[in-house]
């Protein structure tokens, strides 16, 4: 799978409601360095999961990832399963990105918490919002500490 650039898709969520008991051979894939996307599968279905915290805890849990691969799995790894590796997926110049910024101390803290979030803002299509998707913008006070501000009629 490696060598002809194969992305293994592990699906966290088709596990659970499904009830799977057998696991994805994840040790092989890593010992032969396939790399490993994941995703939701959404779907209502086999995988009603909307949420991808829950989705990343999942596939540290049941999957036994560690933290960085799972979210290396749903960022990197998720764009090269699309073929999209050379212009998304990692923050590099050049690339388009969608960002959350999380109020966390630790980027393996997106893995662990279920029911929360800890969502501070987002920038979608250039544009930033806050966790409701209401305009904010980002200045300096007079001492010179970042605050954000709403937009006016937001």
């Amino acid at each position: 799978m490696a060598e002809a650039g194969t992305v293994a898709v592990l699906l966290p969520g088709a596990f659970y409601t499904l009830r799977e008991t057998r696991l994805p051979p994840i040790a092989a894939l890593k010992r032969h360095g396939v790399p490993m996307a994941i995703a939701s599968d959404c779907n209502p279905g086999s995988s009603p999961l909307l949420s991808p915290l829950i989705t990343l805890n999942m596939a540290t849990t049941l999957f036994q990832l560690s933290p960085a691969d799972a979210l290396a799995g749903m960022t990197r790894q998720a764009a090269r399963a699309l073929g999209l590796q050379h212009e998304t997926g990692m923050l590099r110049e050049g690339f388009s990105a969608d960002l959350a910024i999380w109020t966390i101390g630790h980027p393996a803290e997106l893995s662990y918490w279920i029911g929360a979030s800890p969502l501070h803002a987002m920038v979608l299509r250039g544009e930033a919002s806050d966790g409701f998707l209401k305009p904010i913008k980002w200045h300096r006070d007079r001492f010179g500490k970042t605050i954000r501000k709403r937009m006016r009629g937001a």
